[in-house]
């Protein structure tokens, strides 16, 4: 039950996504999981183990800042707001059933992403390694993503015409996303020893895959529009061919030929 109450959450706080297609899945993801912790914390607030309660206070950070950031970014950033007006899909040409869809699958990823934590708690399992782990791993993701937010915003602000290749940036080229997919391994590793039968596991594995598969969509996306705007640059190819795109010290420089992939 406590599941679907989360999933309802999600709906809720994304249907934001009605007025502006693209917030599905960027002011409603954020705003999303911000909630969706709040909400833990209040549901079973007598149980929280210091780990469990600073997982869901890290899903409120995580939220916040992801939400906030966005909606800073979309209102005072030229260049962002050109790119979504020219790359990216303003869901114009969708039907209304189709966003229908789109939307609660978002809602019901939202809720997958945080179930190990809420499987933790109805299960009663308490405190433990993973839980302590999986919250220690989700700090250090959240933190190294709002980093690499910030260390794009200053060199933009320095250069805008010009890549970002300097601080996190020079170890891979998407930090941002690496942070994301730091985050939510930690979320799935604090549930590793809570997950209880089939579907306690299925909702987790597959909130870890999907976020990890959007983290490298985005990746890809981002790719393509740098390869467009930089690729005539020498110092973007010599870049691109030393640095690789999101997992440092992982040999994988591209996936612009990916087209299975979408973020």
């Amino acid at each position: 039950m406590q599941f679907w109450v989360l999933f309802g959450i999600g709906l809720l706080v994304s249907s934001i996504g009605w007025k502006k297609f693209v917030w599905f899945i960027s002011l409603g993801y954020g705003f999303s999981m911000a909630a969706i912790g709040a909400a833990l914390i209040a549901m079973f607030a007598g149980q929280l183990g210091p780990a469990s309660l600073a997982i869901c206070l890290m899903l409120v950070v995580y939220g916040l800042r992801l939400g906030i950031y966005l909606a800073v970014r979309e209102k005072k950033s030229a260049a962002y707001n050109h790119v979504m007006k020219t790359q990216v899909n303003d869901g114009s040409g969708m039907s209304a059933p189709l966003k229908a869809v789109i939307w609660a699958v978002c809602a019901l990823l939202y809720a997958c992403e945080a179930s190990p934590v809420l499987w933790r708690l109805t299960n009663g399992c308490g405190d433990d390694a993973c839980a302590v782990a999986g919250a220690c791993l989700m700090v250090a993701g959240i933190v190294l993503e709002s980093a690499a937010d910030l260390q794009k915003t200053a060199q933009k602000r320095v250069n805008p015409r010009r890549f970002c290749d300097k601080g996190l940036y020079s170890f891979v080229r998407c930090p941002n996303y690496l942070g994301e997919v730091l985050t939510w391994t930690g979320m799935l590793v604090s549930g590793a020893t809570a997950c209880s039968g089939a579907w306690q596991w299925a909702a987790a594995i597959v909130g870890w895959v999907g976020i990890v598969y959007v983290m490298f969509g985005g990746a890809r996306r981002l790719e393509l529009r740098q390869n467009k705007n930089y690729g005539a640059d020498p110092e973007y190819q010599v870049y691109v061919k030393k640095t690789p795109i999101l997992l440092p010290f992982v040999p994988l420089y591209s996936v612009a030929d990916c087209t299975w992939l979408k973020g």
